[in-house]
């Protein structure tokens, strides 16, 4: 099985999606090494004007394709041209072409496969910015028709695939991220923070987080000299220009100096960083799977979460849920998970149980399989559709 995969969103700061296409690669190549009737061979297609791809030993038995387009201007022709087909720019035929986002990457002949990890654009496009909100409205439905495979990380967002683009079920392919290959750690540091993680944009949410932050340094156990000290805050991601809001709100009083904002945290960086957590807060008005939520589970942080999205199935009751509207609930959840530390606990062993569900070797399984019914349906509906 000949695939090609757009490798653009691990090339530069990779978010979740990127974090995604790493793991879902990485557990590919895996599988190819171990499976003797799961032959594949994967070309990771690459494209910036000034950032090059560098392989990683991980990606050994891959083959990589880059070239010097602007990112930007490659996905304007692609979204709104469908030009040039994967087999110009690369020079080879495939028999699979996977899209890391929900629109094709634009193919002659191979099966087409596409990744829809939400569609919180529809909804809410003024959450959105750049091509996201330019292209994404108004092709992702017919483009999820045109695909050959729909993959999606989790149940919530395969059902909204369903009902809200009007996609058959049995062309959509649930297929979660893994866990990172971290150990669990021995001991909560002491003088442990509130952690948040991701990219600072207007989905995640982050200006009630403060909000109830806010309210948490006023409860009395934390006011009082001889209280507890409230934990720091830190706040972990890219900041966006339509965010700045919050930067300029962590830099004044009361925040200011119990708030911290460390800017992106590359990978290889954020082990260290979960480990350092009293407790990780996804606030989230939407996420479709919620890589930090699993990646906190695996190290035994417990987790404050939104009740919205994926969060309610990727968490399965091993956390605490609250309305993302409500900084008041989302205050007092915080509390109790800092104040109880056997309640705190339990949510920590839950969590580790909860994370080894979820590794690359079934995701790679699973989208593995998601190629094979790919060729399938593109050889019954014919090479015109």
């Amino acid at each position: 099985m000949r695939v090609l995969i757009d490798y653009r969103p691990v090339l530069k700061s990779p978010s979740g999606v990127g974090e995604y296409c790493r793991g879902m690669v990485a557990g590919l190549l895996n599988l190819q090494r171990s499976a003797t009737d799961k032959t594949i061979e994967l070309t990771l297609f690459s494209s910036s004007w000034k950032d090059r791809f560098n392989p990683t030993p991980e990606l050994s038995g891959a083959s990589f394709v880059d070239r010097r387009v602007p990112v930007s201007l490659l996905n304007f022709v692609w979204h709104r041209l469908e030009w040039p087909p994967g087999e110009v720019l690369t020079g080879r035929r495939f028999e699979i072409a996977h899209s890391p986002h929900p629109l094709l990457l634009p193919m002659r002949h191979a099966a087409q496969v596409v990744t829809i990890h939400d569609l919180h654009f529809l909804a809410h496009p003024e959450r959105t910015r750049a091509e996201i909100r330019r292209d994404y409205p108004s092709l992702v439905a017919p483009h999820a028709h045109r695909a050959n495979r729909i993959i999606v990380s989790s149940t919530f967002t395969a059902l909204q695939v369903e009902r809200q683009l009007g996609i058959e079920a049995d062309r959509i392919s649930v297929c979660p991220a893994g866990a990172p290959d971290w150990p669990s750690r021995k001991t909560v540091a002491s003088n442990g923070y509130i952690l948040f993680l991701g990219t600072l944009e207007p989905r995640k949410n982050v200006g009630t987080l403060l909000d109830a932050y806010e309210r948490l340094l006023f409860y009395p156990r934390y006011e009082s000299a001889t209280g507890s000290r409230l934990p720091d805050l830190v706040i972990g991601g890219q900041a966006l220009p339509e965010t700045q809001s919050w930067i300029d709100r962590i830099r004044r009083r009361p925040l200011e100096g119990h708030v911290r904002h460390i800017g992106y945290v590359r990978p290889e960086e954020r082990q260290r960083l979960y480990e350092g957590a009293r407790l990780l807060v996804q606030p989230s008005f939407e996420e479709g799977f919620g890589m930090p939520v699993l990646e906190a589970m695996t190290v035994g942080v417990p987790v404050v979460a939104s009740d919205r999205g994926s969060l309610p199935e990727l968490l399965a009751g091993a956390g605490t849920l609250v309305n993302p509207e409500d900084s008041v609930a989302m205050a007092a959840a915080m509390d109790r998970m800092l104040a109880d530390e056997g309640y705190a606990g339990a949510c920590a062993v839950k969590g580790l149980l909860r994370a080894r569900q979820f590794t690359w070797s079934t995701t790679a399984e699973r989208v593995w399989e998601a190629y094979r019914l790919a060729i399938e349906h593109r050889r019954q509906a014919g090479p015109s559709r």
